[in-house]
């Protein structure tokens, strides 16, 4: 047997150990197992063999169709995942966190791995392409678009698109959601990160000293909006995520806010 061959079957376990994720997920699943494929971009587009390398010039210039921007600031680092458009619901599954292994592929997955990823971006699909035959992302296909970062936890970066299953896991998250208040005069946008259970949001109302709940409207991704003067009033919000749970954060942007400013409220309760 070949030097070379043996190194990588000492080294094999070594890795798988090294991305084991702790078993404890399992109490904090939201959905079953379900079948999908997965393919990885590179940091630099220059990089991105066999993989998207749209997807990740746009998510170097527009830090994802959620709108989070910078990951690293708000919390996800490389741990994050594009998703094909039968899976983005058209941004409704941004910030919601899955659980992804490598199955049936003994020749590149690292046996007994998994790693749990939020949703930060789309991967947009390639109708040039058949759904089948080289358009990865197109409907109706289940197909996470990871960074290789994420990827190579799972699987050897040669696999290149790979059979998967993932499951939808609670998010765990250290501080409280983040309002990040933009806009002008009457018209106000609100991007919402760092969210903890379901991870998602699917509404969003909003409450001034001078009015009632009121709704907003999704934007794109997780930023919403709505066509309202609030300047000079302390802000509420109402977050409802995909498992039903409804978190209210009273006053927790301050009278004295001003737009392009961010402001840390309650979590949702695990």
């Amino acid at each position: 047997m070949a030097p070379c061959l043996l190194l990588v079957l000492f080294l094999l376990p070594a890795l798988a150990a090294g991305h084991q994720h702790p078993s404890t997920l399992g109490s904090s699943a939201l959905s079953e197992w379900r079948s999908a494929k997965a393919s990885y971009y590179a940091a630099d587009p220059e990089d991105a063999i066999g993989a998207c390398l749209i997807c990740a010039v746009l998510l170097r210039i527009t830090g994802g169709a959620c709108g989070f921007g910078d990951l690293g600031k708000h919390g996800y680092g490389m741990a994050t995942v594009g998703l094909s458009t039968a899976l983005f619901e058209r941004g409704a599954a941004c910030g919601g966190c899955y659980e992804v292994k490598c199955v049936d592929d003994l020749k590149y997955c690292l046996p007994g791995t998994s790693i749990v990823v939020t949703a930060t971006n789309f991967c947009a699909p390639n109708f040039g392409l058949p759904a089948d035959a080289g358009g990865v992302c197109n409907p109706p296909n289940h197909h996470f678009l990871l960074p290789i970062q994420a990827f190579e936890k799972i699987a050897l970066w040669k696999a290149g698109v790979m059979p998967i299953q993932y499951r939808r896991v609670k998010c765990l998250r250290d501080g409280g959601v983040r309002f990040a208040v933009t806009g002008r005069s009457f018209f106000l946008t609100v991007l919402i990160s760092n969210v903890g259970g379901a991870g998602d949001v699917r509404s969003v109302k909003i409450k001034g000293t001078e009015s009632g709940w009121l709704s907003m409207g999704r934007n794109w991704g997780q930023i919403w909006h709505i066509n309202s003067d609030f300047r000079g009033q302390p802000l509420s919000f109402e977050l409802t995520s995909s498992d039903g749970k409804t978190l209210t954060n009273y006053n927790v942007v301050p009278k004295e806010w001003d737009f392009g400013k961010t402001y840390t409220g309650k979590q949702f309760l695990l």
